[in-house]
């Protein structure tokens, strides 16, 4: 009965509108059953939607796997009871919530026409008072999408740096080991699966976000959520919200294969977490 509200939840919100694409996707405009829309992502512009969305994902997500793990580091070696390590902490579970229209808005107000930062640079430098262009495309996306995976690799990757007992390095020490060799040997083996399923829930978490791309590119639809979008609300394309059901059936496969793993490499983990 304690579970009865959570399931109430999940299927609402998760099964329901999982059936509904996956049968979605496999009708035609006539309402009937064919593979039309299922053929329509080998188009040249499906493949490219995936492919972009594949590329700012693991860019976004191996940055922000590399440089939250070294803070997640440097946090870790301050006591429990360091004000410096709990107010890190606490800034990255917000910060790693911060995303959609205000994530977007918060760079555009930095680095967009007229911006702060883009002020600060035209009055010292001379610089264009119109701001960055690269900011609403490719890499713009990725600055912004890793300035939220830096803080959720923090939360995540954590509780392995933690679990990492110091007796392991003082018997590699008194075996003779050196601190490289402790890490290369001991430690990194270790949190080898860790990381790699962080790194996997980052990515997971840059494929299927859509509020800020959205935001951020109010023309163009160059990854797929955004092209999802196209498919739905457009009025030059009609027809096509099936197609959209295709492509969000696409997103649900790619994002449970990598689930799949990250429970994998989560349940390595636990065996010595």
């Amino acid at each position: 009965m304690g579970l009865l509200p959570f399931l109430v939840y999940v299927f609402v919100f998760l099964v329901i509108p999982t059936i509904t694409v996956a049968v979605g996707a496999f009708r035609d405009d006539d309402g009937g059953y064919s593979l039309t829309k299922i053929r329509l992502l080998g188009d040249d512009t499906a493949l490219t939607a995936l492919k972009n969305s594949l590329v700012l994902s693991f860019s976004s997500a191996a940055l922000g796997a590399v440089l939250g793990a070294l803070l997640a580091y440097l946090v870790v070696t301050a006591p429990p009871t360091n004000i410096i390590r709990r107010v890190v902490t606490a800034v990255c579970g917000v910060l790693a919530q911060f995303g959609g229209v205000t994530l977007a808005f918060a760079w555009m107000a930095t680095l967009g026409f007229n911006g702060l930062l883009t002020q600060v640079l035209a009055d010292t430098l001379g610089t264009e008072e119109s701001g960055v262009p690269w900011l609403y495309g490719m890499r713009g996306l990725v600055l912004v999408y890793t300035y939220f995976q830096i803080p959720l690799m923090v939360i995540v990757f954590l509780p392995a740096l933690e679990g990492l007992q110091p007796q392991w390095r003082e018997a590699a020490v008194n075996l003779g080991a050196t601190t490289r060799q402790y890490w290369t040997q001991v430690a990194f083996p270790l949190l080898r699966p860790a990381f790699l399923g962080s790194a996997l829930l980052l990515f997971a978490n840059a494929f299927a976000a859509y509020a800020t791309a959205a935001a951020l590119i109010s023309q163009g639809s160059f990854i797929t959520p955004l092209l999802i979008r196209n498919s739905l609300t457009s009025e030059v394309l009609l027809g096509q919200r099936n197609f959209g059901f295709a492509l969000a059936l696409e997103m649900v496969v790619v994002v449970a294969l990598v689930m799949s793993l990250y429970a994998w490499l989560l349940k390595r983990t636990s065996r010595w977490l």
